[in-house]
């Protein structure tokens, strides 16, 4: 059984190096580039990955046309700020020779701030299944956070080992993320029908603080748990703000032309 590995990728070439040598073993290794400027392509390139460019219209149509680019009869999912292991490897290509079931789930382990994250609700955490038999799995059009679409019969199952991700580089990207998905969340809360208000947004944004550092014991987690949890009410109360400005939609005064006064 050949295994197609397919990354997404957006000016990562900090990133992008280790992330490709994670999965060198893949009989293949697809880049899906949304016109990266800073090198990201060049770097996969000489690693030996085939690099298709895509624009962005979505993480949901990015993996979906990624996936059309594999050639693989199994497709492995891996995100640029995340990295294979020998033992999920190992595991992988034990298991596509003989599988049982079509979907896999993969859990992650979190490195953010010097430290392996236990809690946050991040310990483990997963996405959406990241091993699937090409045809049995897609992604739905969502711009962020996107579903996934199972096509398969079959119940989804789970692989033991676990992969690492690294989901911040620094605070700089911390805030940009949550900048760019609250942006990208609009458009899911527009088409859910929502409503803005500063009230509405400071509450969702306290719910989404109180449910990651209590109830998802991230005070165990130090100074990177209460981290973790404001940049959650950051993205949370900046999404509801930008819909409350977009159903808004307020005019900036206008001003008429101002002459020299006549003498």
């Amino acid at each position: 059984m050949k295994i197609s590995a397919y990354i997404i990728a957006y000016n990562e070439a900090e990133k992008i190096r280790d992330c490709i040598n994670s999965v060198l073993w893949a009989d293949e290794i697809i880049v899906a580039d949304s016109n990266s400027t800073d090198g990201t392509t060049e770097i996969a390139e000489e690693l030996g990955a085939k690099v298709v460019h895509i624009p962005f219209e979505g993480y949901g149509d990015l993996r979906n046309k990624a996936i059309s680019y594999c050639n693989g009869e199994w497709i492995f999912s891996l995100d640029s700020d995340e990295r294979c292991t020998k033992n999920v490897r190992d595991e992988i290509l034990t298991l596509i020779e003989n599988a049982p079931l079509d979907i896999y789930n993969i859990p992650r382990k979190n490195f953010f701030m010097g430290r392996w994250i236990k809690h946050s609700g991040w310990h483990p955490n997963f996405r959406q299944p990241q091993l699937f038999k090409k045809g049995k799995m897609s992604y739905d059009f969502k711009p962020v956070h996107e579903g996934f679409i199972n096509h398969s019969d079959k119940e989804i199952g789970v692989i033991n080992n676990i992969i690492w991700q690294f989901p911040f580089k620094n605070t700089e990207e911390v805030i940009h993320k949550a900048n760019r998905y609250s942006t990208l969340g609009v458009k899911k809360l527009l088409d859910k029908g929502e409503t803005g208000g500063v009230l509405k947004a400071f509450l969702h944004g306290f719910w989404s603080f109180i449910k990651h550092y209590i109830f998802k014991l991230g005070f165990l987690d130090g100074g990177p748990g209460f981290v973790i949890a404001f940049g959650n009410f950051e993205g949370t109360f900046y999404r509801y703000i930008k819909l409350t400005e977009a159903q808004a939609n307020w005019k900036v005064p206008s001003v008429k032309p101002i002459h020299k006064p006549k003498q």
